[in-house]
């Protein structure tokens, strides 16, 4: 295989990761744009209204998606994202500057609908990763119930480990003997967060989304967590946090600062969970791209430089995505691990 063929698949394949909004579509001339390095970044790790495959002679070739919306003054409307492609459809546009610029809002206020229901990219990849993980699961209980008291074989040698690993290197030393009412939770939020992070590393449809890397869905989690946490807290735990033992009085009476700092840290816990997953996954693609756009920078100003520093940086972006591979399993047992151990405090019983 010569240089330039290996060239121009890496080539390929940063393109494929980089979605393509209407926005952009609608604005670009037949001129030839000058590469910007941070439009290229943040276009990767966005989301869409459209799955961006590839672009060909100045041409975007994506797949629309749908359009789900509810206005106040006009109702639900439903439609392919593709009617963008024009300008305005059905009286929404999506906004190319401000504070909603890559957010569809309506022509008449310029503001966003009521509700915006659509199913983007991330939602798309969220659905095809329920969907590996119901595979994965509903294929190796059915493989338990034909070969029973039998040694795991094909994909139960894969996954059995990893669900042993969660049970008792995770959930059972954190939480206790209880961890059995946790487990469920804890191997849905392991396997969720790998097998997005690991799909946001491969470059092609329906995989390369930026699902971890979006601070909605490591929100959603981080609530998830919070949720379990207080609603499982025993009484000991709050007694805990207003009354700490073994602190003294003149820092809760008269001002009540230690149980103050306790209750914040109630809320400190899981936004530092959205944030550690959302800043890990969102800086290794960051990084990975930026050391690819050096070959662009560098080929502006002269087409020597560009191959020139595509060996160096090629490089670095091959082994930037191997240390992605290795974060994507840290990340998603860091963030099982800790919403284990907040759990475990939370519903520990003094024996």
């Amino acid at each position: 295989m010569t240089y330039r063929k290996v060239l121009f698949r890496f080539l390929l394949a940063t393109f494929l990761l980089c979605p393509a909004t209407s926005a952009r579509a609608q604005h670009e001339s037949s001129e030839e744009v000058k590469f910007n390095p941070g439009t290229f970044i943040l276009d990767h790790i966005g989301d869409a209204y459209e799955w961006h495959i590839l672009t060909y002679n100045g041409h975007h070739v994506s797949i629309p998606l749908p359009v789900i919306l509810y206005s106040k003054q006009t109702g639900f409307h439903t439609f392919m994202s593709s009617g963008f492609h024009h300008g305005s459809h059905d009286g929404f546009s999506i906004a190319g500057d401000g504070a909603n610029k890559g957010k569809i809002v309506e022509n008449s206020t310029g503001e966003r609908p009521l509700f915006d229901l659509s199913i983007t990219k991330n939602v798309l990849a969220i659905f095809v990763s329920m969907a590996i993980i119901l595979w994965v699961f509903f294929s190796v209980a059915k493989a338990y119930q034909r070969r029973e008291f039998q040694t795991p074989k094909g994909l139960q040698s894969w996954v059995e480990p990893v669900i042993l690993f969660v049970r008792d290197d995770i959930a059972r030393p954190a939480i206790g003997h209880q961890y059995r009412r946790f487990l469920p939770y804890l191997l849905t939020l392991f396997f969720f967060i790998l097998v997005n992070n690991l799909m946001g590393l491969i470059p092609f449809f329906p995989f390369g989304a930026n699902v971890t890397g979006n601070i909605a869905v490591t929100m959603v989690l981080a609530i998830l967590t919070f949720i379990i946490t207080t609603f499982s807290s025993t009484k000991k735990y709050w007694i805990h946090i207003f009354n700490t033992p073994g602190v003294p009085w003149w820092l809760k009476i008269p001002v009540p600062l230690m149980p103050f700092t306790e209750l914040l840290g109630v809320f400190i816990k899981p936004f530092v969970l959205m944030i550690r997953l959302f800043a890990n996954i969102t800086a290794g693609h960051i990084i990975a791209i930026g050391f690819f756009s050096l070959i662009f920078l560098f080929g502006q100003m002269h087409i020597a430089m560009g191959y020139g520093v595509s060996v160096i940086s090629v490089a670095f972006t091959v082994f930037m995505l191997f240390l992605e591979l290795l974060v994507a399993f840290i990340q998603a047992y860091v963030f099982t691990l800790l919403s284990a151990l907040y759990i475990g405090m939370a519903s520990h019983e003094h024996h």
